[in-house]
């Protein structure tokens, strides 16, 4: 729900704020007084796509904000930041943080419906009509559209499946002997992940056992051998020991170099090690050699990794083994996509069955709606008709389209070919009313749902506006006295000159008492003499 707007810099207004009722909120004025840029403010916030050329002339930016309260969010509300520069770039902000448009569409967008020109096109669409069916009939449908839904996932993924197998089938007559070569070569190797790595670690060190041999016990005689390294390290050692009689501050030196020489040992012993591990085989040392060699042959021919050659194996098995047993893999094939099938099947007839049920208690409720709305005997009933399975989409296997009969007696037909722009104006509300509580949207936003409308239908589609104005907070733009009489509160649009400028500037103003009185009295006669202006009274008198 809107709880308040600003606006800022959008077409002609200049700054405009509103704080619609929670019922019905009636926006009146002049036509061309600007009434259109406050419904583009509301999309805007809705995360509908900005235009720069909204933004009004010589101003920088637009701005539109608004404090919401969205059902299941934060109970104190939630404002909402829209910003476009006259470059066309924008910034959109929820709760003080930077968001992306998208979260708008998801969030408002999800709880404001705009009915305009737009929406009545919309009702005209065979492919809305299905949307609206299952949209009234909630929970008692969702589960079977949604078993269909996979169901039908899971068809085409078999149909997928099978058309694989054939193809793979197909190619492998001409791909077979070239598949089989390259088994036979990588199956000679028997290659396996991770054993290039190894060999490319031991090779370096097989290859030069005798110079690490060499290296590591001459650096070990240098340590360790007669008059070496240890034994100069022991000299110097009991010098200091000697001297150290004298002279207490030597103690560091002694310790250090005790530190040193039981390293020293400690390296020389394991040199004797390293000196021992290391064996030249020049046997196993041509068998690496070897092995390397293969291995960089399959990389050459099937690589860059070994990752790839083992894939290209597997996919020369499978091709060989289509080739062997292509009749099985392709009855398995089959036999997975009959299933399928069987099971899409039931589950379309389900859906179906209870779209079927559920479709005259909705025509009906439209219809008596649409009685309301001074329509006569006209009605609405749904046709279904069930499709070529090759036609079917994740919606449902049949098509489902409103029809619409002027009147008893008549025959339905599309309601796109019959129905005139104000019968499907009232139709539209009709559907709105008795979607209820049952649409998740809270808001909704009429535009010239009045179009052509006048008389007693004019105080019939007051009433309707009223009753859902019970279940949704309704914002409507009207020409129609009798239905600003019934608004909860009225906003009066006006164009002025602006600030001397030259550039029209339209203000948007709540108004009550006398002022109501002469903007109802306006829109009833075009003026506001005494008998306007009782008339205007009695309206909103009546309307109390």
């Amino acid at each position: 729900m809107i709880d308040e707007l600003h606006v800022q810099n959008i077409a002609l207004i200049k700054e405009a704020r509103i704080k619609p009722a929670s019922g019905l909120t009636v926006l009146t004025g002049e036509t061309g007084a600007g009434k259109s840029a406050l419904l583009s403010s509301i999309k805007l916030l809705m995360g509908e796509r900005a235009d720069a050329g909204a933004v009004r002339e010589g101003s920088d930016f637009l701005l539109v904000e608004g404090r919401l309260f969205l059902r299941g969010e934060d109970p104190d509300g939630v404002i909402v930041q829209r910003r476009v520069g006259s470059d066309g770039r924008g910034r959109v902000s929820i709760d003080g943080h930077m968001a992306p448009v998208r979260e708008l569409a998801s969030g408002v967008g999800a709880s404001i419906d705009i009915c305009g020109q737009h929406e009545h096109q919309r009702l005209l669409q065979q492919g809305s009509h299905t949307e609206l069916l299952d949209s009234w009939a909630g929970e008692k449908v969702a589960q079977a559209r949604e078993e269909y839904a996979d169901a039908l996932a899971r068809t085409r993924a078999a149909a997928k499946e099978l058309q694989r197998v054939r193809q793979v089938a197909q190619n492998a007559a001409e791909r077979v002997d070239a598949a089989q070569f390259m088994l036979r070569r990588i199956d000679e190797v028997k290659p396996r992940l991770g054993e290039l790595e190894e060999l490319e670690e031991k090779l370096p060190r097989a290859q030069h056992a005798e110079a690490l041999t060499r290296a590591s016990e001459g650096a070990r005689k240098m340590l360790a051998g007669e008059g070496g390294a240890l034994d100069l390290m022991q000299d110097a050692l009991g010098e200091l020991r000697a001297a150290q009689r004298y002279d207490a501050s030597l103690e560091k030196l002694v310790s250090s170099l005790e530190s040193a020489l039981i390293d020293t040992e400690d390296v020389a012993g394991e040199l004797r090690d390293y000196r021992d591990e290391v064996d030249f085989d020049p046997g196993l040392f041509d068998e690496m050699q070897t092995r390397m060699a293969q291995l960089q042959g399959l990389l050459r021919s099937y690589g860059p990794d070994m990752e790839d050659v083992l894939k290209r194996r597997a996919d020369a098995e499978e091709l060989v083994l289509a080739a062997s047993s292509g009749d099985e893999l392709e009855r398995r094939a089959k036999h997975a996509l009959s299933l399928a099938q069987k099971e899409l099947l039931a589950c379309a007839d389900r859906l179906d069955a209870v779209r079927e049920s559920l479709a005259p208690q909705l025509a009906q409720a439209i219809t008596e709606q649409m009685g309301r709305l001074e329509m006569g005997s006209a009605s609405l009933e749904f046709s279904m008709e069930r499709l070529p399975p090759k036609q079917w989409t994740a919606v449902g296997p049949s098509r489902i389209e409103l029809l619409y009969r002027p009147a008893a007696g008549l025959s339905a037909r599309p309601l796109r070919r019959i129905a005139s722009g104000g019968e499907v104006s009232r139709v539209m509300l009709a559907c709105k009313v008795v979607l209820g509580e049952a649409d998740s949207t809270e808001t909704l936003v009429f535009d010239e749902v009045d179009a052509g409308v006048g008389g007693a239908t004019a105080v019939a589609l007051a009433d309707v506006l009223a009753q859902l104005a019970l279940t949704h907070q309704v914002i409507v733009v009207t020409h129609l006295a009798q239905v600003a009489v019934r608004g909860t509160r009225h906003f009066l649009v006006r164009k002025d000159e602006g600030d001397g400028d030259g550039t029209p500037c339209t203000t948007l103003d709540e108004i009550t008492g006398e002022a109501r009185v002469a903007e109802i009295a306006r829109m009833l006669s075009g003026d506001t003499g005494e008998a306007s202006l009782a008339h205007a009274r009695d309206l909103l008198g009546a309307s109390e």
